[in-house]
């Protein structure tokens, strides 16, 4: 199964809470903003989202806290696709510390693939499928 970076970026002071490290907020954040990239890798742009009157809903999320992120920090996240269903996709992210490569946490997540219209799950078109089993396999296109 492929894993590919799907964001870079920095732990500042101001994300960090009153005990040192970065704030439980902040990591979902940063989580987010790879999901975005991710779903970019499929053929989920903001483009088709808006174009087609579609939108994804997440249902389900878990994190797991790894070791503590501090100020300065540089962290990756890399992501790869657990499964698809016709209209469920499951997926999972690693944020990793750059300098020491230990992750430092771990979130999966179940989202839905939604029509912004009628405010109902829909299919994934099969361009997106294709892509899908493409991770799924090893090789994305």
């Amino acid at each position: 199964m492929s894993k590919f970076v799907t964001y870079l970026g920095t732990v500042y002071p101001w994300q960090c809470g009153h005990v040192g490290h970065m704030n439980v907020m902040w990591y979902v954040g940063k989580f987010d903003e790879a999901t975005w990239n991710f779903f970019h890798q499929l053929g989920l742009t903001p483009t088709y989202l808006r174009r087609e009157n579609r939108g994804m809903a997440a249902v389900q999320q878990t994190i797991q806290y790894r070791k503590e992120l501090v100020a300065g920090d540089l962290i990756r996240v890399e992501s790869h696709l657990l499964e698809m269903r016709e209209k469920v996709i499951r997926f999972a992210h690693t944020m990793v510390n750059v300098e020491d490569e230990t992750p430092a946490a771990l979130c999966e997540l179940t989202g839905v693939h939604m029509d912004t219209a009628i405010r109902k799950s829909t299919p994934f078109p099969p361009s997106v499928r294709k892509r899908a089993a493409a991770l799924i396999a090893g090789s994305a296109t």
